[in-house]
């Protein structure tokens, strides 16, 4: 999985906007801000065991899978701008790319904005209140299966959410070692 820094460009928003020169985060940084990746067999998503297994651990019983393109999703315009608007979750928000691509941009301890480029067999966890949002890339086309634990919950806590519960626990969990250097 490719992450990197991105610039504060207001071109499109499916473009890479990297740095000059490209500054690259790496699956260690970005476990360290709660963001887990796996690769997996999307072609055999159906039975594949590895994805069984961390559904099993991880609690995921419901799943959905959502297209996400201007020929396959409803009020596609208004859904992808809401998409991208800077959010927390109370749950995690698992995303498992079945086809095409897309980003999610995850802000780092120190509020910058770093970039993650999923691809086909990429399955994301982004913890429950870590600021993210998400855009297609140029290829402007992605299938991907959400997985829950229960029935599925997908409200978007627009931010500033810094007083929330769930934002303050992810900092405790996650921030506040980077934010004192430890």
């Amino acid at each position: 999985m490719e992450a990197w820094y991105i610039d504060s460009s207001k071109e499109d928003q499916r473009l890479p906007h990297h740095l000059d020169p490209p500054q690259y985060v790496t699956n260690e940084e970005l476990a360290r801000l709660g963001v887990l990746h796996w690769v997996l067999d999307a072609d055999a998503y159906e039975s594949d065991p590895e994805l069984k297994q961390i559904r099993k651990e991880r609690g995921y019983d419901y799943e959905d899978i959502l297209q996400v393109s201007p020929e396959k999703l409803e009020n596609y315009e208004t859904k992808i701008k809401n998409f991208y608007e800077e959010h927390i979750h109370t749950d995690e928000e698992i995303r498992y790319c079945l086809d095409g691509s897309g980003y999610f941009d995850v802000r780092d301890s120190k509020d910058k904005w770093i970039r993650v480029w999923v691809k086909k067999g990429d399955l994301i966890i982004l913890p429950a209140g870590c600021y993210h949002r998400f855009t297609l890339d140029q290829s402007n086309h992605i299938k991907v299966m959400r997985l829950f634990v229960g029935s599925p919950v997908w409200i978007p806590y627009n931010r500033p959410q810094d007083d929330h519960p769930i934002r303050k626990d992810y900092i405790d969990h996650f921030l506040s070692k980077e934010l004192s250097g430890n």
